[in-house]
């Protein structure tokens, strides 16, 4: 997969708006209502994240999701960064 220059990062991040970056890497939290909340969301994540075979990582501190998203093995920003954030994006709007 290749990387994305920083204008077509630019771009991709206007289609993601929780979403920050962070050097090779974006980044959101979300807000659960509740732990069992969190961990719901995280279980629809992962079943996304094996479907594109590219994972999230994701800190769980109570009910706050801290998640980030890079192509290590490409060393930076690709496409499938993109498509997870909305993916996940989704998958929070249905629970928050």
């Amino acid at each position: 997969m290749d990387l994305l220059d920083d204008s077509a990062v630019d771009r991709r991040l206007a289609d993601v708006p929780e979403w920050r970056r962070e050097g090779d890497e974006i980044r959101r939290t979300i807000n659960a209502p509740d732990f069992p909340a969190a961990i719901r969301i995280v279980d629809e994540i992962a079943v996304e994240a094996e479907k594109l075979n590219h994972h999230p990582d994701i800190d769980i501190r109570w009910r706050n999701l801290h998640l980030a998203l890079s192509t290590h093995d490409a060393g930076g920003l690709t496409e499938l960064d993109f498509t997870l954030a909305a993916r996940i994006d989704e998958i929070a709007a249905a629970h928050t």
